[in-house]
């Protein structure tokens, strides 16, 4: 399985394996994190002040600028697109205190995916209002990358090159193929 937008219903015909979207993947069937208990909800506010970013990069092509989630409001992610990177980056934004998150565990998460190419959120857990669950080991590289080895409790953000997110696209979500993309991720919890 791979990352995809929420929402995503229709299936590519270019690719020979259907790529569910995180809302498919987060409603089969998997077992509650018990390591640390889940949030029951993502805010979904935007912040009063975006205040300083916590993390700007500059890309090949383009800038991001990401300020991470709190307990009251959603992430703020800016971009100066188009955006793209040669390589994927993870930045620690806010690290937490719980343990560290295994590369097949199983993850609850509030996160927010942007589109390099256009700044357009394609996909958003805090819009939502709820946190996604799903398997590292079933969604697309770059998201595992940005949580496998992270601490429970910490907030970070991801830019990913197309090859570790959708290397030939994801129509339903408007991800073209060769998209950069970036997520901001607060890891609620974490289960082997």
């Amino acid at each position: 399985m791979t990352l995809a937008a929420c929402g995503s219903e229709a299936k590519t015909s270019t690719s020979s394996s259907s790529t569910p979207s995180v809302a498919e993947v987060a409603t089969s069937s998997v077992t509650a994190p018990t390591t640390a208990s889940a949030a029951s909800s993502c805010p979904t506010v935007a912040p009063q002040t975006a205040g300083t970013p916590e993390w700007t990069l500059t890309g090949a092509t383009g800038s991001v600028a990401v300020t991470g989630s709190t307990d009251t409001a959603a992430p703020v992610v800016k971009v100066e697109a188009p955006f793209s990177v040669t390589e994927t980056q993870v930045h620690t934004l806010k690290a937490g205190d719980g343990p560290v998150v295994a590369p097949t565990a199983t993850v609850s998460v509030c996160y927010q995916g942007v589109n390099g190419r256009d700044g357009s959120v394609f996909d958003s857990s805090y819009e939502r209002g709820a946190p996604a669950e799903f398997s590292l080991d079933g969604v697309v590289p770059g998201f595992q990358k940005a949580i496998a080895g992270q601490k429970v409790g910490s907030t970070v953000a991801v830019a990913m090159v197309p090859a570790d997110g959708y290397p030939e696209g994801q129509p339903a979500a408007g991800i073209h193929k060769g998209d950069t993309l970036i997520f901001a991720i607060k890891i609620l919890s974490a289960s082997s």
